[in-house]
């Protein structure tokens, strides 16, 4: 009886002893975070699964070398090129959440382009739903990046990889032999939407502007907030430079009344590569350097 007693014990000790390993287990797996809508969510520390919805997470993250626990991305996607050989979801604005549940994520991580409609949608199913947006300012770059990298387990390689961003900022800003510091700047006109729909650019409150100031010009729609420009105030102010997506730049250039545009007929439109000047991306450093060229020649 008594050895019976003392094997039932130790049977209850071991099992205790397991079940509270596995309480800490469970514990030690999961973060807590604060997404970008001051949502409070509980994540895995090292998802395995992950569905990108914003062309910027998913380059940040292929930038952190976390891509391989990319299951999901949308259509939007397209940088680095691996990327399209990871299973697409679909649109931004017109999201398939049951495209995304089939990829079974335990992590799904949105951009700006996502409201809070299918932050709730998601929710509802239970899947972890975190919202990385872009921010105003340049350096909040570096915080996304940080933010990131917790998500999918690389924060070492976030931690690395800002200090390796802000390393070719300085040496950018303190670069004079591509600066117009010394001279008048120049001003710009970034072009995101034109045509009958409307002109729209990026106002002073954009991270954008930040580039373009720090290339060395002075964006003519600094002054604004939002998006929105008159076609008046564009042709009034007369930029020296204009820049726009290289994929939109002979349509801009042939199109009344742009094509009487001082940068136009001066042959001073930059055409600038897709995500790195509208993306809050480490390719931003790559636009500076890119325009502080082209306004240099």
């Amino acid at each position: 009886m008594k050895n019976r007693i003392l094997l039932l014990g130790v049977v209850l000790l071991l099992a205790s002893c397991g079940h509270s390993g596995n309480q800490a287990l469970e514990q030690s797996s999961t973060d807590t975070v604060t997404d970008d809508y001051g949502r409070t969510v509980v994540v895995p520390t090292q998802p395995q699964r992950v569905v990108s919805l914003s062309p910027a997470v998913t380059e940040i993250v292929y930038a952190l070398g976390a891509e391989d626990i990319l299951v999901g991305r949308t259509d939007f996607c397209e940088y680095p090129p691996e990327a399209a050989a990871i299973p697409s979801i679909g649109g931004i604005s017109n999201l398939n959440i049951e495209k995304i549940l089939s990829l079974n994520p335990d992590l799904v991580i949105s951009g700006s382009m996502v409201g809070k409609k299918v932050t709730d949608q998601m929710d509802q199913m239970g899947v972890p739903m975190v919202c990385v947006v872009e921010k105003p300012h340049f350096e909040a770059l570096y915080d996304n990046i940080t933010a990131i990298g917790r998500l999918v387990g690389k924060e070492r390689e976030a931690d690395s990889l800002v200090e390796s961003l802000k390393w070719k900022v300085e040496r950018l800003l303190t670069d004079t032999s591509l600066s117009t510091l010394n001279s008048q700047l120049s001003t710009c006109y970034y072009v995101v939407g034109f045509g009958p729909g409307g002109n729209f650019t990026a106002g002073g409150n954009t991270f954008i502007n930040d580039i373009i100031r720090m290339a060395g010009g002075r964006n003519i729609a600094e002054d604004i907030d939002g998006w929105s420009y008159s076609l008046e105030a564009l042709v009034k102010e007369d930029p020296d430079y204009i820049i726009v997506r290289r994929e939109d730049s002979a349509a801009f250039c042939g199109m009344k009344p742009y094509n009487t545009l001082g940068a136009v007929k001066n042959g001073h439109v930059i055409g600038i590569v897709s995500g790195t000047l509208d993306l809050q991306v480490p390719r931003n450093i790559d636009a500076v350097l890119f325009l502080r060229q082209r306004m240099s020649e």
